[in-house]
């Protein structure tokens, strides 16, 4: 099983406090880019994988989908959904992506924010998915950036010329990686860009988009900070095919 660190309970708290968590889409800044990657949401049978708060699944019913299932792993990410969801047509499973089955065919779109990074096994999660997609349909997700995760030694580096970069080490060692984020000990596993696409090939989407996400100058300006994601993209975006 996946480790459930949401439902941790400093984890949970510290995570609750973020932008994203309390402003929703609107909070999270590379959703105007994953917003373009989708189909239009009208009759669609989406699935929403790590589906947390269940933000998306509430926009995709408003946007015109037919039904959304929202799937996580965490009581706490489920019960707040839930809790904030009144629409008979937007369900909510708790589901373990590590071992996750969905019936042949079910779905038009399956849509998943950051999430498949904690999946060890991506090319069998990737296999179920594409088994539950009709022909023609969609895939659309985003991940951490494999870059942003690959480095070891935490801390900024100073150039000759003033720039300050973040160490990258370690990027072609692939799989467990452990840091501490808001609580001890969190799993993520680290693949290549490569990697990623080519186990997308093998069980049979085909990539229609990849977006190595900047921050517009409009939201640096903004926020100064977002800036860092020009020196290491911070989100991995990208939308396939059925």
């Amino acid at each position: 099983m996946a480790q459930n660190i949401y439902d941790d309970p400093q984890f949970f708290t510290a995570y609750s406090q973020f932008r994203r968590s309390l402003q929703g889409l609107d909070g999270a800044a590379e959703w105007p880019a994953l917003r373009a990657l989708l189909p239009p949401m009208r009759g669609l049978r989406v699935a929403d994988l790590g589906c947390g708060f269940g933000w998306f699944s509430r926009w995709a019913r408003e946007a015109g989908a037919a039904e959304v299932l929202g799937i996580d792993v965490s009581e706490n990410m489920l019960t707040r959904a839930r809790a904030e969801t009144a629409d008979a047509a937007v369900r909510y499973e708790r589901g373990d992506l590590d071992a996750l089955d969905l019936r042949e065919a079910a779905f038009d779109l399956v849509h998943s924010s950051l999430a498949l990074h904690y999946v060890e096994d991506l090319g069998r999660l990737l296999k179920t998915m594409h088994r539950a997609i009709v022909p023609g349909g969609a895939l659309v997700f985003s991940i951490e950036h494999p870059i942003y995760m690959a480095p070891s030694q935490p801390g900024w580096t100073t150039l000759e010329d003033g720039r300050k970069v973040w160490p990258l080490d370690d990027y072609g060692r692939e799989g467990r990686r452990s840091t501490d984020w808001l609580a001890k000990g969190v799993v993520k596993y680290h693949r290549t860009l490569g990697t990623t696409l080519n186990l997308m090939i093998r069980a049979g989407f085909r990539v229609a988009h990849v977006e190595e996400w900047a921050p517009s100058p409009e939201q640096i300006a903004a926020a100064p900070e977002a800036a860092e994601a020009l020196d290491r993209p911070i989100f991995l975006l990208i939308a396939a095919t059925r």
